[in-house]
């Protein structure tokens, strides 16, 4: 099908996927939404659901790709998939349009899929499809209702922070005392720049929609996570005790470790020249194009891909899955815990294949994802042992 940019689904299938793209609508409301499982050979469906009123199936579609490398590159035991609904989350229709998107999937969920968050949704949303497709339908539903809220308790920010802790270690050079600038100072930001205190480094500029503030000798993080939690993104506006700039340039200033954690494609070729950073650990999906990659590598600039750094909430997400439908409650400290171990250990293997093979580390990444993806497809007889896949 085409939808604007999307082209056609068909041709931009490739020999991973996806396996299934299910579009459906409710002309009443006007709803329109997607459904993309990219690949299950490792297991079913699993990603996050996002609400945006610019939404397209070609978006939802590279999302689901990510999260088939992301899972195999963590290594558990679930497949690539995206929902999406092309809509305003701050419409007063939001509920009926949520409502009316979920019961049109009920033929793919939860046997093919689990609904997650993204943009757009929260906890209370998931609690809403739980409501129409039972408690099994959806992960990051409130603690009340037998959920792990795993966005409330920024398990992916914490991870990103633990990535960048777990670089510097193999990097040979200590977080405590580093500069770390984040750019997206959402929910991925905050608890990010919270752990990062915790651990000793100092945060010395951070961004939302609305701007950027610096500090060369770092921010009063707990006064900015304060006002973070009253104002929003308005929580950098007019901050006597640091410079304004504009949100991109929080990418340039001087610092020992860049954060993006806002959106997709903020770094190109040309914008990582600037880069000051001498590690990027990327908190948000997607935040460096290729050129980039290729630019911050000549630089000798390491990064943290994003498959590994931001996989918290992914990782958090297996723990609650077991959790749907169990009498106990999950425990937040058990999540945490797991996804550290677990991001610790795959940031430091990352980086080792990238420095053994001398390849970069989204390529390391993205190597170890396929192999282990291919070799889930030749066992259960998907593809031809010694198959070219990709």
């Amino acid at each position: 099908m085409r939808d604007g940019s999307t082209g056609d689904m068909l041709a931009e299938m490739d020999e991973w996927g996806p396996e299934k793209v299910v579009c459906v609508q409710d002309q009443r409301l006007g709803m329109r939404g997607v459904l993309v499982i990219d690949n299950t050979a490792r297991g079913m469906g699993k990603g996050g659901t996002r609400m945006s009123p610019t939404l397209t199936v070609t978006e939802v579609a590279r999302l689901a790709r990510t999260m088939t490398w992301k899972w195999a590159a963590v290594d558990l035991l679930f497949g690539g998939a995206k929902a999406g609904i092309r809509a305003d989350p701050a419409s007063a229709d939001k509920e009926q349009i949520l409502r009316s998107f979920v019961r049109r999937l009920h033929n793919e969920v939860p046997r093919e899929y689990v609904f997650g968050l993204d943009m757009g949704l929260t906890e209370n949303d998931a609690a809403i499809v739980a409501d129409e497709l039972g408690r099994a339908a959806a992960v990051g539903t409130p603690a009340e209702l037998g959920g792990l809220p795993y966005d409330e308790l920024g398990i992916t920010g914490y991870g990103v922070a633990e990535a960048a802790d777990a670089a510097c270690t193999r990097l040979g050079r200590p977080l405590a005392g580093a500069r770390v600038a984040i750019q997206g100072f959402g929910a991925v930001g905050r608890a990010a720049a919270r752990r990062l205190v915790e651990l000793g480094a100092a945060v010395v500029a951070v961004s939302t929609v609305r701007g950027g503030v610096y500090r060369a000798d770092g921010l009063d993080v707990a006064a900015l996570l304060a006002d973070a939690a009253k104002l929003g993104d308005a929580c950098v506006d007019g901050r006597a005790d640091a410079t304004p700039l504009p949100a991109q340039d929080v990418l340039y200033v001087a610092t020992d470790v860049l954060i993006p954690a806002a959106v997709q494609d903020v770094l190109h070729g040309r914008d990582a020249e600037r880069v000051q950073a001498t590690l990027v650990v990327e908190g948000a999906n997607l935040p460096t194009t290729a050129q980039a990659q290729a630019e911050l590598a000549r630089r000798g600039v390491t990064v943290v891909p994003d498959m590994i750094a931001n996989a918290g909430g992914a990782i958090a997400a297996a723990y609650a899955m077991d959790a749907r439908t169990s009498s106990f409650p999950p425990d937040p400290r058990v999540a945490h815990t797991m996804a550290a171990q677990k991001i610790r250990a795959n940031t430091e293997l990352v980086l080792d294949l990238a420095a053994e093979q001398a390849i970069t580390p989204h390529q390391a990444a993205r190597n170890l994802a396929q192999s282990r993806v291919r070799r889930a497809m030749v066992l259960k007889g998907r593809i031809r042992a010694g198959a070219d896949v990709g």
